[in-house]
């Protein structure tokens, strides 16, 4: 084969798979979304986020996580922090909110989403990670694991980081519904028909174990409800009757059948476009 059909090869080979870009300064934004295959970071120029005094009826868990990510944005000892529970009561809004508290401090925090369906290029991730000075929180929103899922051996190396160690500068933030990350039925069906029942469903459900700790969500009760809503109409000047807002709100939650932080913004919002306020996102 001659030199020149050996370039064409080569050339042809580079266009199919291009070189990875180079890693960046950090500088453009404070938040960024993980995307392989090109392996690249995209920054977000405005990061969709509530106020944390807005966020009602969890005092326990946002002052807990608060004060892990602050200790882990000044350089001290933090743990990676899971937090589960009810639909709608504020759980990827807190990571937002205290990350957003933290670069209010002035502190150099930079937040990176990784989707649950990226969590096997992680290992890559946290190579670049490592070579930066900045700290980083990763944010894995609604995770949660199937019976045949294997990303959760991905999600190790983030939590225990394999024989290297994770990097000092990565702590890892993660959202769900179910505490052990896979459906209680499922966790009991394995159980059930296993050989060794204590062994069989083991390796899945310590996964939530390796989180130093643990946020439960619950449903909000209907003052906390109303509570939430006076806090966004303060919150963006929306003046209204308090009888004729508490009893707006009931309907509306009634209709939903449920109560939560994400109910109560969702009659928010429609509150606000009858009295024609806009909701723009707030900047970071």
């Amino acid at each position: 084969m001659t030199d020149d059909a050996l370039t064409r090869i080569a050339s042809a080979l580079e266009r199919m798979s291009p070189p990875p870009a180079p890693p960046p300064s950090f500088s453009e934004a404070t938040a960024y979304i993980w995307r392989p295959d090109p392996d690249r970071l995209e920054p977000v120029a405005t990061v969709s986020r509530v106020d944390l005094v807005q966020l009602i009826g969890i005092d326990r868990a946002r002052d807990t996580l608060l004060t892990n990510t602050l200790q882990f944005a000044r350089g001290h000892a933090a743990n990676n922090a899971l937090l589960w529970g009810a639909r709608g009561m504020g759980k990827s809004s807190l990571v937002k909110a205290v990350h957003a508290a933290a670069r209010a401090e002035g502190l150099p925090l930079i937040l990176i989403e990784v989707a649950r369906e990226d969590l096997d290029s992680v290992s890559r991730l946290l190579a670049i990670l490592a070579r930066s000075d900045r700290r980083f929180v990763l944010f894995c929103d609604d995770l949660s694991f199937s019976h045949d899922d294997t990303q959760y051996k991905s999600l190790k190396a983030v939590l225990d980081g394999g024989i290297a160690g994770r990097p000092e500068n990565v702590i890892l933030y993660a959202t769900s519904n179910r505490r052990h990350l896979m459906p209680r039925d499922m966790i009991d069906n394995e159980r059930s028909t296993a050989i060794h029942p204590g062994e069989a469903v083991e390796e899945k459900v310590s996964l939530s174990d390796r989180f130093g700790l643990w946020l439960g969500f619950h449903p909000c009760s209907q003052d906390e409800y109303l509570a939430m809503v006076a806090g966004y109409c303060d919150a963006y000047g929306l003046r209204i009757d308090p009888d004729e807002m508490r009893a707006e709100a009931i309907e509306w939650q009634a209709t939903r059948g449920a109560r939560s932080g994400r109910v109560a913004w969702q009659f928010f919002t429609d509150l606000a476009g009858r009295h024609g306020i806009s909701l723009n996102p707030k900047d970071q």
